[in-house]
C-alpha cells in the first residue's frame, strides 16, 4: 500500500508539474509525499518478520542490476507505445483501429523473436550480449521516430522504427529476467521474478510521466515562439523520443557494465540451472 502510495503521489506530481510549477508548493508537496511513503515501505519491510519484499535480494548484485535495466528499458518501451501512438493519431491523423494495426509488425517480430530467437542467443552468448543489441535496437528506432516529420509517411517514418523496436524488445526482455533470476536461491526465484516486473511497471509509470511532461513543456514553448500547434506537438514528441533514446542505451550500459557473469555463488549455481531450463522451455 504504501510502495503504491509513493508512486502514485510521484506519477501526479510530474504529470502536473508544467501546469502547477515545478516549485510550487503542491508539487514539491507530493514529490515529499512519495518520498515519505517510500522510506515507510523501507522501515516496515526492514522490521517484519516476514517481509513481502525482502531488502535482502537487492544486495544481490545480478538482481539489482536487472531492476535498474528493467526501470529504464520500461521507461524508454513506454514510449513508444505512447508516444507513437499519439503521433500516428494525431499527427498523421490515423483512427485508432489504424493506429493498432501500424503497431502489429512490430508486435509480431518481438513475440516471435522472444519465443523462438531470445533464449537460443542466451544459451549461445551468454546474458550481456543479447541485451545489450536489443537495448542499442531499440534505441536506434526511438532516434529514427525523433526525426518524424509533422507530413510523415508509414513507410518511410514509422515502420523502419517499429521493426527495430520490435526487434529490440524481442532479443532484451528474456535476458533481463534470466540475469535477475540467476543470483537467488531457488525458493525466490518467482520473487525475484516477481520483483523484476514490478520494476518494469514503475519504471513505465514513471518514465512515461517525465516524457509526457517535457513533450508537453516543449510544445509549450514551440507555441510561444510562433510554431504552429501542429509543429509544436510533433516538437515536443521529438524531445521524448531522444529522452527515451537515452533511457534504452543507459540500460544497455548499466547492463554490459554490471552485471555479472561466470563467477557464481553457490546460490547462483541454482539460479543458472533455472534459467537453462526457462531457456529450453522458451525454444
Amino acid at each position: 500500500m504504501t510502495v503504491t502510495a509513493s508512486l502514485m503521489l510521484a506519477v501526479y506530481a510530474i504529470v502536473n508539474g508544467n501546469q502547477a510549477g515545478w516549485v510550487s508548493g503542491r508539487t514539491l508537496g507530493l514529490l515529499a509525499g512519495a518520498a515519505a511513503f517510500l522510506a515507510l515501505f523501507l522501515v516496515v519491510e526492514s522490521r517484519v518478520t516476514s517481509p513481502l519484499m525482502p531488502l535482502a535480494l537487492f544486495r544481490l548484485r545480478n538482481l539489482a542490476t536487472a531492476n535498474v535495466v528493467g526501470v529504464l528499458w520500461a521507461a524508454a518501451m513506454f514510449a513508444w507505445f505512447f508516444l507513437s501512438a499519439l503521433y500516428l493519431q494525431l499527427v498523421l491523423g490515423y483512427s485508432p483501429l489504424q493506429v493498432g494495426l501500424a503497431f502489429l509488425p512490430a508486435n509480431l517480430i518481438m513475440g516471435t523473436l522472444s519465443v523462438a530467437v531470445s533464449a537460443r542467443l542466451v544459451m549461445r552468448f551468454g546474458i550481456k550480449r543479447p541485451l545489450a543489441a536489443g537495448l542499442t535496437c531499440a534505441a536506434v528506432g526511438l532516434l529514427l521516430f525523433a526525426r518524424a516529420p509533422v507530413g510523415g509517411s508509414f513507410v518511410a517514418d514509422v515502420l523502419p522504427s517499429m521493426i527495430l523496436l520490435g526487434i529490440g524488445a524481442g532479443i532484451a526482455f528474456n535476458p533481463v529476467l534470466l540475469a535477475a533470476m540467476s543470483d537467488v536461491a531457488p525458493e525466490e526465484s518467482g520473487l525475484a521474478s516477481g520483483v523484476v516486473n514490478t520494476a518494469f511497471m514503475m519504471g513505465g509509470a514513471l518514465g512515461l510521466a517525465v516524457l509526457a511532461s517535457l513533450a508537453a513543456s516543449r510544445s509549450d514553448s514551440l507555441r510561444a515562439t510562433g510554431h504552429s500547434p501542429l509543429a509544436a506537438l510533433v516538437g515536443g514528441y521529438h524531445v521524448a523520443f531522444v529522452v527515451g533514446a537515452v533511457f534504452a542505451a543507459t540500460a544497455a550500459l548499466v547492463g554490459v557494465s554490471l552485471l555479472r557473469v561466470g563467477a557464481q555463488t553457490a546460490a547462483d549455481d541454482g539460479g543458472a540451472g533455472r534459467a537453462r531450463a526457462a531457456i529450453e522451455q522458451a525454444s
